[in-house]
Parts: structure tokens; sequence; C-alpha cells
């Protein structure tokens, strides 16, 4: 059997969760109806109070008036009826229908017996005569005592229905409650009237700041309202905020640009001594024995290339980022295509490289172009097992000139495939050597030369990498290198 305290604390935790609820549920309201709301609630409240209050004063009101009316026209009556004894005593006066029709009343005479004497037409039976004021099967009822000489006294029994004073009750009680209705809803009204005013300055902010996130710009001017309040040192502290995103902006951008530039000068000049000591370890390993300074002499040599070709990537980057462009002249795109797989051939042994190269014109720089398909061919070539065919092909379409590089390997995993363009990215596959380079300078080489890289996963299997570049025209004046 379970324990009780635990139904007790589950409970208790119920029931003070439930104010939590409450309040985050409260919280998630516009702040305009939350506003709007409070002032319906506050004004619903008053005249709540005040309905009541004057509900209950009418009320009384008119029921002392109604018992005062049915007393003095029993009393009036009473002046007015004369009953005459004899064998069959009668009433003498004013005629009790017609009396009575005026006020929709009800009147008897009887003895104190109650023995019925005379009525008006339809009035029930009030029973024996009771004290001066009673209710009576829904009447209010007055008794008056009418001295019948020499036979002693008759009553008169004069009776208005509650239902008329029920009525003019529940008239009034149905125009307070209207009344309270109409002044919440003019309330709640007036209330957003009032907020939707006062948040005015705050949408003039949030729109200032919406075209500041999307234009990007600091120096937009944030609009100050008139009044000296809290929104205005909002916009004032706002204002501040944006001047010294600005300036760090600003700064930000400039250390970057130096460090572009940095980068951009220093694989520049790196370019000189390393050709030279590329030149010497060449000289130098063509003397050498075999032996170990034979060896440490070709280990130099190829750790030397690797640096160079680094070196060069690092410095094909930075004049991208820098925005240096290299010269650019009409050149036909599926010859580079086929230079670059030419070159690669040795590496490409194992593998089925086919090249299909339309003449597509270009407007570019050869070598970066080509190191653009270099880097393409070499990513399939390096990262797909022996015997996988790799196809090459550059065509024109339309306005583009196309060109994919496609493999049937095992493909990219899902996980790196958002991040192939990403700097010094390198595959579980990558051989020792890699920059992670490779992809990013096919990125940025159509992006400079106002094209894009795409990668896709073929339904068959394998990576397919395309790139499109706009299509140029070739000039008599300016040949197209072969």
């Amino acid at each position: 059997m379970a324990n009780p305290a635990s139904y007790i604390r589950s409970a208790a935790r119920a029931t003070s969760s439930a104010p939590r609820r409450l309040v985050r549920a409260y919280r998630r309201i516009p702040i305009r109806w939350r506003l709007a709301g409070g002032s319906a609630v506050l004004t619903a409240v008053i005249l709540c109070g005040f309905a009541v209050i004057v509900g209950v004063l009418t009320t009384r009101q008119i029921r002392d008036d109604f018992d005062e009316q049915v007393r003095a026209a029993a009393t009036d009556l009473r002046e007015r009826l004369e009953v005459r004894p004899g064998a069959r005593p009668t009433c003498r006066g004013p005629d009790l229908d017609v009396y009575g029709s005026a006020d929709s009343a009800e009147i008897r005479v009887t003895t104190l017996d109650g023995v019925l004497l005379c009525r008006t037409s339809g009035a029930p039976d009030f029973g024996i005569p009771r004290a001066d004021t009673a209710e009576i099967a829904g009447y209010r009822v007055e008794s008056r005592v009418i001295p019948v000489p020499p036979l002693g006294q008759a009553v008169l029994q004069y009776a208005r229905p509650l239902s008329d004073v029920k009525e003019t009750t529940r008239k009034v009680r149905f125009f307070l409650a209207l009344g309270v209705l109409g002044g919440t809803l003019l309330a709640l009204l007036a209330g957003l009237a009032t907020a939707r005013r006062a948040m005015r300055p705050i949408a003039a902010l949030t729109r200032a700041a919406r075209e500041i996130a999307q234009t990007r710009d600091p120096s937009l001017r944030v609009p100050h309202p008139e009044a000296k309040d809290e929104v205005a040192e909002l916009a004032r502290t706002l204002e501040e905020m944006l001047l010294a995103l600005g300036e760090a902006r600003d700064e930000t951008e400039a250390m970057l640009e130096r460090q572009r530039t940095f980068v951009a000068d220093a694989s520049h000049e790196l370019r000189t001594p390393l050709t030279s000591v590329l030149a010497n370890l060449e000289l130098l390993s063509e003397q050498l024995e075999s032996g170990e300074l034979a060896d440490a002499a070709g280990s130099a040599l190829r750790s030397s290339r690797r640096m160079r070709r680094l070196v060069a990537d690092l410095l094909l980057l930075a004049r991208t980022d820098a925005g240096r462009e290299a010269p650019r002249a009409p050149l036909d795109l599926g010859a580079v295509l086929t230079d670059a797989a030419a070159e690669l051939g040795p590496l490409a042994r194992e593998h089925r490289l086919t090249v299909d190269a339309d003449r597509a014109i270009v407007s570019g720089t050869r070598d970066d172009l080509h190191r653009l398909a270099g880097n393409l061919i070499e990513n399939a070539l390096r990262h797909t097992p022996p015997g996988t065919a790799v196809d090459a092909a550059v065509r024109r379409d339309g306005s583009e000139v196309v060109l994919t590089v496609a493999d049937d390997g095992p493909g990219i995993a899902p996980q790196l495939a958002p991040h192939v363009f990403d700097r010094f990215v390198r595959g579980a596959g990558d051989r020792a050597g890699s920059s992670g380079l490779g992809l990013a300078i096919v990125q940025a080489v159509a992006e400079s030369h106002g094209g894009s890289v795409t990668l896709d996963a073929p339904p068959g299997g394998g990576t397919r990498f395309e790139v499109r570049l706009p299509a140029g025209a070739a000039t008599a004046r300016e040949p197209v290198p072969a």
C-alpha cells in the first residue's frame, strides 16, 4: 500500500505549482493587454462596488415605496368604503374592480370570522384576516378594520402582487449589471488605446533596432521621445550601446584588415626564401649519394615542398580576404581542367579518372582556377579507395559555366558535410601533410570569380562538387590561353 504521506506531498507540490503556472501564463500576455486588462479589472471592481451599493439602496427604496403605496391605498379605501348591515350585509362606496385595476390590486371585505362580504372579481382567498401587513400567496396584503354598527366590525384586505416589485428590482439589477459590463468594456478599450499610444515610443525603438539588425549599421539614429521618462532613458542607453558597438566593430575590422594584410605580405615574402631553399635542397639531394645524409636531404626537400604549397594556399586565401584581385582574362575552363587532371596523373594511377571538358569561356585568373580544379580532383583521389571512378567535366549552362567533379566512393560523413568548406577542416581519412585548406580555397576562388560551389550526395552514393561561374566571351584582342 502506498504511503499516504506521498499523496500529501504530491498534492502540496501540485497546489504550489498552480500559482507559478498562472504567473508564467500572465507573463506571456502582451504588455499592452496586461495594462488594459489591469485598468479594466480595477474599473470593474469599482463599478461592482458602486452597483452593489446603488442596487441595495434602490431595491430597499422601491420596496419601501411599494409598501407605503399599499398602506395608503388600504387606508384610503377604508375611509371611502361603507358596509351596511342586514340579512346579507352589503358594501357601498367605490367600485372595487375599478378602484383596484389602477394598481392591479385585489380587494376583499370579510367578517372577523372570514365570511366574505364583497371582493373584486378573481381575488384569491387570503384566509382569516391577520395582522396589519402580511405576505400571502405572492401578494402584499394590508388589513384595515371597518366598523359596522350594530354588528361589530368587518375587515378590508387590500393586496397588490409582489411580482411588480420583483420585476422592477430585476430591471434595476439588469441595468446596473449592464452598466458594469459596459463600463468595464469601455475601460478595456480605453486602456488598449492608451497602452497603444504609450507603447508608440517602444514600437519606434523596435523598428529602429530591427532596421539596424537588418542593415548591420550601428550608426543609424535611434528615435528619442519628447518626454523625459524611462523610454527616453532606454533610447539614450541604446544609442550609447550602439555607439560603443560601432567603435568596437571598427576596431575589429581594422585589426582584421591589418591581420589579413600581414598574412598576405608575409606569405608573399616567404615565397622567395622558400624557392631558394627548395633549389638548394634539390641540388644537394642530387649530389649526395645514398645514405643518412641523402635521406635527411630528401626529407627536408619533401617538407619544404609541403611548406611551399601551404604558403601558396595561405597567400591565395589572404589575397582573397583582403580583396586583392589578380589580373583576369578570358580563358577556357575546359582546358584548365584538362591541364589540372594531367598534372595529377601520377596520383590517379589506382583510380579511373575521366575528363569530359567542353570549351567554355570564363573571365578569371588561370592559376587560381587551375588550383580550384586541381584541389577538387585531388580531394576526390585522396579520399576514395583504389578502383574508384572519378569524373570531371565542364559544360555550358545558359549564362553560366559548370565544373563538376564526382566520384562513386564512400561519400562524406553527414556530420562533416556542413563544414567541408571551412578552413583547416580535415576528415578522418586525410593523409599526413594535408592542410585542410583545399576546399576552402575552392570556395574562395569560386566566390572571388562571382560564382559558387555546392556539395551534393548523388542517389547512387559518392560525392559530387559543382562549381558555377559566370560565362565570359573571348575577344579578338584577348586570345584565350590554350
